[in-house]
């Protein structure tokens, strides 16, 4: 390790490998988390003000959405500089500072690392843009075609041809999996991946912890490019069906860890789309590409596909159940690891999402979906605002949007005969920009966090949800977060929750989300009513109370053979 890395600030232990597993972290979404200077803006010295928020909360690590130089096309998810901060942010000495003081209060900080594409103003393709003959046309994917029609068929997350014309060169396209702003990294080059590498390295050179590594698994493309039978009525196909976990994959993500994060004993959580269950062990085992990866089974158990928001799933608590177990099972098998989350910027919110009579979303209801995820096998994160039980908003227009995918969506839904009533609805449910409206700090027009209008007008289902009334309110949803992370951070429990093995219970029938971890002479069993009716548990279950979302116990043993409507209870047993 370098002396350089050593004195920039994070303290990573050296002789562990798997030091990751006992983090508890939080993602930030730095636009919307703190605004410092009045601009309407959350940026780095926001989240420097909040540091005590966090460290209170228990969290040891806090994973950063996007903070680079970026036009903000699809909100920093579109880089032009992977080296200089936007200054809507701050600057690298903010970063600095945010490093240091992260590290004085013992959390460190993760980075977002989007390599699969960069902005279309990044001057890397704005030279292959200009010059054919520039080494960095190879940087990216352009193709000729005879006939000047696109190469192919294929269609973008985001909707539309993943082709765009180059202006002057009639004939010529680009390629761009996401937004036409977006233009996809040729991994193909060896060239480009050892930049790339280079810019890894500086990160974890400053004193970073690690990456979250966006949409990592479509760094291989199908190189036959070839058109496939559309799937629409627009006569295209998802590019998913050729650009998304491809063979030969396995090749650049092996190279990409031993040239960068395995140096620095760094940790990955890899946005691993599409990854078969009997591939887990390349991506996660002992040997495996990354430290996690994303266990999205459940994330998107309302959609019948999360690009297209207007298929909307019809699902009950039992197939919750068998989907969040079956995936369980099968990151077993591999003796891999997942970062478990029920939110993130990509989602809507959970309370909205997973409960799905509007009257039952209640503290109690937050409370439960926290014990149902928190104390599975893997590490847990919790998005900015869940500890408080946020919830989606409803806009009335689709102007009120500013999430490219929002827009798409809704274009997408008009273009499959729903009416705009329908595509409203759809994007109201779905879209990004439910968790990305700023974090509500207090009950102020602005939720305490600019003294400006912010760049996103809040949510209008907040009343009462804000840290400053929750953090004096002992049974508040905020007060519960900090209970469960006590208890997973609690030495005598550590153990079990890292190691111990994941035992479903058959009770998902009764709405019921309950399972047991044990590990050499320990036991806990977790038992989640996500009914809101009363529900009989048919057994009974013994122990002593470790926590229990509704009610106080005096009793040191219990017996639990009901629970109340959202009631969630963590028993230990002898």
């Amino acid at each position: 390790m370098s002396k350089q890395y050593e004195t920039n600030f994070q303290a990573i232990p050296e002789d562990n490998k798997y030091w990751w597993k006992d983090e508890v972290i939080y993602q930030i979404y730095p636009r919307s988390f703190q605004d410092s200077n009045g601009d309407g803006i959350g940026d780095i010295q926001g989240i420097i003000s909040r540091l005590d928020y966090i460290q209170n909360l228990g969290v040891t690590a806090i994973w950063i959405s996007p903070i680079y130089k970026s036009p903000m096309v699809d909100m920093g998810y579109d880089i032009t500089d992977y080296q200089q901060i936007d200054p809507v942010f701050g600057t690298m000495d903010d970063v600095d500072e945010l490093i240091r003081k992260a590290r004085d209060r013992g959390i460190k900080i993760i980075m977002d690392l989007v390599a699969n594409h960069t902005s279309d103003q990044n001057e890397w393709f704005q030279k292959a843009l200009h010059d054919p003959q520039s080494k960095y046309r190879d940087y990216y994917i352009f193709k000729h075609t005879d006939d000047g029609k696109a190469p192919n068929n294929w269609r973008g997350t985001f909707g539309g041809s993943t082709w765009t014309p180059v202006p002057g060169e009639p004939g010529t396209y680009y390629f761009h999996t996401f937004a036409a702003e977006q233009p996809d990294l040729n991994w193909e080059n060896p060239k480009l991946r050892q930049d790339m590498y280079k810019i890894i390295n500086w990160w974890l050179e400053k004193g970073i912890a690690g990456f979250r590594l966006d949409a990592i698994t479509q760094l291989k493309k199908d190189l036959d490019w070839a058109s496939l039978p559309a799937d629409g009525r627009d006569g295209l196909v998802n590019v998913e069906r050729k650009g998304l976990n491809r063979p030969g994959l396995g090749k650049f993500l092996r190279e990409l860890r031993d040239e960068t994060f395995a140096k620095y004993n760094a940790v990955t959580i890899g946005e691993a789309y599409g990854v078969k269950p009997e591939d887990l062990s390349e991506f996660v085992g002992p040997n495996g590409y990354f430290s996690m990866i994303f266990d999205f089974s459940y994330l998107n158990i309302d959609v019948a596909d999360p690009n297209e928001w207007y298929r909307k799933n019809d699902w009950q608590v039992a197939d919750l159940a068998h989907t969040m177990f079956s995936s369980q099972q099968s990151i077993k098998e591999a003796n891999g690891n997942f970062a478990n989350v029920i939110e993130n910027h990509d989602q809507n919110r959970a309370l909205t999402k997973f409960i799905q009579d509007p009257n039952s979303r209640t503290p109690a209801a937050a409370k439960a979906l926290a014990a149902m995820y928190f104390f599975l096998p893997g590490v847990p994160i919790i998005y900015q605002g869940q500890e408080l039980g946020m919830k989606n908003f409803e806009r009335t227009s689709i102007d009120q949007f500013n999430d490219v995918s929002s827009l798409n969506n809704y274009q997408r839904a008009l273009n499959n005969g729903y009416s705009e009533k329908e595509a409203l609805k759809f994007v109201n449910w779905r879209s990004r920009d439910n968790a990305r409206v700023p974090m509500q700090w207090d009950d102020s027009e602005t939720a305490g966090f600019s003294t400006h209008k912010p760049w996103l007008n809040p949510g209008n289902h907040r009343a009462g949800i804000n840290v400053f009334n929750e953090e004096t309110d002992p049974k508040s949803i905020l007060n519960f977060y900090k209970r469960i992370l006590q208890i997973r951070q609690d030495p005598q429990y550590k153990s079990l929750f890292i190691e111990g093995n994941l035992q479903p219970l058959p009770l998902a029938d009764k709405d019921i989300i309950g399972y047991q971890r044990e590990y050499q002479e320990q036991k806990i069993t977790i038992l989640v009513n996500l009914n809101n009716q009363l529900v009989d548990l048919g057994h009974q279950f013994i122990g002593e109370v470790i926590v229990d979302s509704l009610y106080n116990h005096d009793d040191h043993q219990v017996n639990v053979d009901k629970l109340a409507p959202f009631q969630a209870v963590v028993l230990k047993s002898e």
